[in-house]
Order: structure tokens, then C-alpha cells, then sequence
């Protein structure tokens, strides 16, 4: 019998650090986070990262492994979540995979093979200067040339990613769109999502923005400014980072910052949306809330039983 494995995705601000708490001590399980930004050390308060209270009640893995200069690959990632996954299992636990990061979630849950190509930070730098020149949508256009499928994966607007399908292409020879197969993990999984209404969605992100403000967010932008991360870093041009440098850089003021934060953080969600699709079979969505472990808890308790 394949080992389980239980994922928890949703968009960001929808409830998911609480719910998968609560799940995992009913469960006696542990939580693998598929969070892109949670990766790194110093980056807590824009980042909603749980608190050291909140990682004292359950076990947490992929929290606080890498400083803000060094970069994660999907595959780097998918190698450390299968490796914390075995791990959890080896101690007759069960792992949960809790995460909005739709890429992440789907490389381990549908076993993608990512290219394992080294980075080739020449290659990298010229390919980005590219970007940067003609801009992100026209190397895009690039990409598309060379290889439709990958380019049809790849948002337009994100040159990170277009950077690193041609870095690939380039060093391979072949079309990263080739490289990147499937094969069925060795788990059994259930996948649960959470939801919430829009506008009710877009209220809690306002309120967990100006929490994080209050929190002290502009100061943890200073710090990581001050210890010389370059705002240029992937991980200090996420969400919000960014916006607070500019304003500490002088270059917009705070309340247009937050406007940009909030507007930047919708689209995001728009884009969560196209990962973890309403209609998707696999997905069993529940609408988050107080009552929600309740609802969830004989799908979930069904899911156990058959593990004998």
C-alpha cells in the first residue's frame, strides 16, 4: 500500500496555517510547507511565516532553510520535500503538504521530472540582460519559437521562469518542454482545498497586510536591505518586499506601497486560482471557517482507515 500523504493548498490569506495545525495534532502528523517564500531565513513577518509558537505545536520542514541570496528550483525543492516526506514516513507519521506555491504542490503530488540542469549563472546573467532589454514578454516570444509547450506554461510577464527554460534549452540542446515529464509518486493522496468568497478573501488580505505593518514589516525590509540582500534577489522582489524597498529607496510613498502590495497580492490570487482549478476531481474543496475541520474530518478519517 502506497504511504500517504495529505496536501492542504488555498490561496493566500484563506486559513490554511491554522487548519493544517489543528488537522496535524488530531492527526499526529507534521507539516511539509510548500511555500516558496517560507524558504528563507529572516523573511517572517511579509511572509506570514508561522510563528515560533505555532511551529512548537507540530513538527514543520522546508521553514527557515536558505538565506534570501540563494535560489530554489522547483526540483531543488521537489528533492527536499520528497527527502522531509520519506523521512515523516520512516517515523510512522503523516506528512502534510501545506502550501499555495502551485508549482511546487503539483511537482511532488504528479511526480514531474524536472530538468536537473545545473544553473549556468554566465548563460543566466546574459539571458537575463536579454529580458531586461527587450522585456520579459518579448523573450517570452523567444521562448515560444523554440518551444510553444513550455511558453504556453510560462506566464508572459515572468522572466524568471522564461530565463530558465531557455537557460536549459540552451545548456540541453533539447526543448525544456521534453525534460519535463511525469511519474506517479509512490503515495497515496488526498488532497483537500480551502475557500473563501472573494470579497471576503480580498478583506482579510487588506487586514493581514496592515497587521504585517503594524508587526513591523518596514523594519525587516530595512534589515535585509542593510545586510546587502540586493533588492534585484527573487526573494526580495516578492510580494511586498519590493514595494517597501521602493518607498524606503525614496521612489514611492508608503500608501502607494500598500496599494501596489494589495493589488499585486489579488493577482497572485487570480493566479493561485489557475493552479488549484474549482472543477479539478482531485481537489476537495471546503470553505474555511470555524467549523471547517468538522466538515473535513470524515474525509479525511475515510482516507486513514484505508491505510489499515
Amino acid at each position: 500500500m502506497p504511504s500517504p500523504l495529505i496536501v492542504l493548498l488555498g490561496p493566500t490569506a484563506v486559513g490554511k496555517t491554522e487548519l493544517s495545525l489543528q488537522l496535524a495534532e488530531r492527526i499526529g502528523g507534521e507539516i511539509v510547507s510548500a511555500d516558496s517564500r517560507l524558504l528563507y531565513r529572516g523573511m517572517d513577518i511579509g511572509t506570514a511565516k508561522p510563528t515560533p509558537a505555532e511551529q512548537a505545536r507540530v513538527p514543520h520542514h522546508l521553514i527557515d532553510v536558505a538565506d534570501p541570496d540563494d535560489v530554489w528550483t522547483v526540483a531543488r525543492f521537489q528533492d527536499a520535500a520528497t527527502a522531509a516526506i520519506a523521512d515523516i514516513h520512516r517515523r510512522g507519521k503523516v506528512p502534510l503538504l501545506v502550501g499555495g506555491t502551485g508549482q511546487y504542490i503539483w511537482a511532488v503530488v504528479e511526480g514531474w521530472q524536472v530538468p536537473r540542469v545545473p544553473p549556468r549563472p554566465e548563460l543566466r546573467a546574459a539571458l537575463e540582460r536579454w529580458g531586461r532589454a527587450i522585456g520579459p514578454e518579448a523573450l517570452h516570444a523567444r521562448l515560444a519559437r523554440l518551444d510553444p509547450e513550455a511558453a504556453a506554461r510560462i506566464l508572459p510577464s515572468n522572466l524568471r521562469r522564461t530565463v530558465r527554460a531557455l537557460e536549459v534549452i540552451f545548456a540541453t540542446g533539447r526543448r525544456f518542454s521534453a525534460q519535463q515529464r511525469k511519474q506517479p509518486p509512490p503515495y497515496d493522496i488526498l488532497i483537500l482545498g480551502l475557500t473563501r468568497p472573494r470579497a471576503e478573501l480580498h478583506a482579510r488580505i487588506d487586514a493581514r497586510i496592515q497587521a504585517m505593518l503594524e508587526a513591523g514589516w518596514l523594519d525587516e525590509v530595512r534589515r535585509l536591505l542593510e545586510a546587502g540582500y540586493s533588492p534585484d534577489l527573487p526573494a526580495m522582489s516578492g510580494i511586498g518586499y519590493a514595494e517597501l524597498t521602493a518607498y524606503l529607496q525614496g521612489q514611492i510613498s508608503l500608501a502607494e506601497a500598500v496599494r501596489q502590495i494589495q493589488r499585486r497580492t489579488r493577482r497572485f490570487v487570480r493566479r493561485q486560482a489557475n493552479w488549484f482549478k474549482a472543477d479539478d476531481p482531485r481537489i476537495h474543496w471546503y470553505r474555511a471557517g470555524a467549523n471547517t475541520l468538522e466538515a473535513l474530518w470524515p474525509t479525511v478519517e475515510t482516507f486513514l482507515q484505508r491505510q489499515g
